[in-house]
């Protein structure tokens, strides 16, 4: 046991874990308050969709890179994913709000034509499909300190607006005509609620990858779901559960070979699986005591002694 302990010790003192412990708690603390709207809103799969065209961004930003002449053209990635990726997030936005196209058939654009436009722009930089594997399923291990500074900068960026406008952005998410009605501006807020996602997405994708980063905004949200009583007890647990799960993700990975986003998305999910199987226990066992107590005759002595 001391021998672990110590090797805990060493792990948690190198910078590397250091560097990827930080970008994960970024990640864990800021996606489910994302999540949280876009899950009231039923809008889900919207992460899904900037994800997949952020993919599209880097491309694209590695082949400016290209042609600028840059060293490394892969220092422009993440920058042209932030771009792409709040074009494409105001886009379906837009779509979505002229009825133009359903939501569905907008985010299934986005879908394929992300993954799509990403492996042709890479090939014309003279790159490989294989290159957006890190960028597709995480690689927590290349972060950098610039990397993490710009996830903390951005991490705040969506917590502060996240929470402070917390109220409006709630209303219009469960009632755009009531908050129109209260002359809240309807438009410019889902616009940034959509704003808000793709900056997560970007904030997400060195840690659990722009395929899984969905998963993170949402499932916390899921969970909290179970047990929570309200708007803002929802959006506090998920943001607690997000952290704790992409914590106890990482550091499981330190000492086992496997991926950390993966494992920290189907720790995410086990969790609500059990989350879900204790929560159908009690509603069923409430109702059973429930239906008991009203099958019993008024002048049975059991409801006669209860009601002494």
């Amino acid at each position: 046991m001391t021998g672990l302990f110590d090797q805990f010790l060493a792990v948690m003192s190198t910078p590397l874990f250091q560097r990827s412990l930080l970008a994960a708690l970024l990640v864990g603390l800021c996606a489910p308050v994302v999540g949280t709207y876009l899950v009231h809103r039923r809008m889900a799969m919207l992460g899904d969709g900037v994800g997949h065209v952020s993919l599209t961004g880097v491309a694209l930003g590695w082949l400016a890179g290209s042609f600028a002449g840059v060293a490394t053209p892969a220092e422009w990635a993440v920058p042209g994913a932030l771009v792409v990726s709040l074009v494409g997030a105001v886009a379906i936005e837009w779509v979505r709000e002229s009825g133009r196209a359903s939501g569905d058939v907008a985010l299934a654009m986005m879908f394929y034509g992300g993954i799509a436009g990403g492996v042709v722009l890479i090939g014309a930089a003279g790159g490989t499909s294989a290159q957006l594997n890190s960028y597709l399923f995480g690689s927590i291990s290349t972060v950098s300190w610039a990397d993490v500074a710009t996830m903390g900068a951005l991490a705040a960026v969506i917590l502060g607006i996240g929470v402070l406008l917390a109220p409006a952005l709630h209303s219009v998410t469960n009632d755009e005509e009531f908050a129109r009605s209260t002359g809240l501006p309807v438009r410019g807020l889902s616009f940034l609620i959509a704003i808000l996602s793709a900056l997560t997405v970007v904030v997400a994708m060195r840690t659990v990858g722009s395929l899984l980063v969905s998963a993170l905004m949402i499932v916390p949200v899921a969970i909290a779901q179970l047990w929570a009583r309200s708007f803002r007890s929802t959006m506090a647990w998920a943001m607690g559960l997000g952290v704790v799960l992409c914590g106890t993700g990482l550091t499981v990975t330190a000492f086992v070979d496997l991926s950390p986003g993966a494992t920290i998305v189907v720790g995410a999910i086990g969790l609500y699986a059990v989350g879900f199987a204790i929560r159908s226990g009690v509603v069923k066992a409430r109702k059973s005591v429930q239906m008991r107590s009203l099958s019993v005759p008024v002048d049975h002595p059991e409801r006669s002694g209860r009601d002494s």
